[in-house]
């Protein structure tokens, strides 16, 4: 996905630049959102579908079989229906997987999907600290008022740098605006607060 991103009014920020992972909201707020979802070739729907012609068959062939007097057939069918089920099944929980990161005036909101677990984390935008969990093309850890949660599970790891940097332009956006009042008050230092890559 491609979009460009330019400053809310009032902000001091670089240029504007090509978000390659973002889009920008069109409410006109300079809100910016990221969805990052697993690449999957059928959805659940279609999955159930696909499941679906593949018992009518599977079965009509073991009917056919059974007829014809072979009756070991449809116990096998059976047996390997529920073996592609089971396996389909662990495949659709985990289809939908999903981390949607959405920065808005005064919040930044971290959503993580993950099979049937939801895992949600907001920040202040100018306390966000935007680093590597331990190498270059690790996960992306984002912390700040004693949270933490990491996203970029499904980013290329060689492209998890330029997604960092993305948000790290972002949120430098929004360092120029008052602080909100949930802001912490805590002593950090500049040097703290600065988003930088440290590999």
């Amino acid at each position: 996905m491609t979009a460009f991103i330019s400053p809310a009014p009032g902000l001091h920020a670089s240029p504007p630049r090509q978000l390659h992972f973002g889009s920008v909201s069109g409410v006109g707020d300079g809100s910016v959102q990221w969805l990052l979802k697993r690449n999957c070739s059928l959805a659940p729907r279609q999955l159930l579908a696909f499941y679906l012609s593949l018992c009518v068959i599977s079965l009509a062939v073991a009917v056919a079989f059974w007829t014809q007097g072979a009756v070991l057939v449809m116990p096998f069918a059976g047996l390997e229906m529920l073996s592609v089920g089971a396996a389909l099944l662990l495949y659709a929980r985990h289809a939908a997987d999903s981390e949607l990161i959405r920065l808005r005036p005064g919040r930044l909101t971290v959503r993580r999907i993950s099979g049937p677990r939801v895992e949600q984390v907001e920040f202040a935008p100018a306390w966000v600290r935007v680093e590597p969990e331990t190498g270059d093309r690790s996960l992306i850890e984002l912390s700040g008022q004693g949270r933490r949660i990491s996203v970029g599970r499904f980013v290329r790891p060689e492209l998890r740098r330029q997604l960092a940097d993305e948000l790290r332009w972002a949120l430098r956006r929004w360092q120029g605006r008052p602080q909100p009042a949930t802001a912490p008050a805590d002593d950090a230092s500049a040097e703290e607060l600065e988003l930088k890559w440290q590999p």
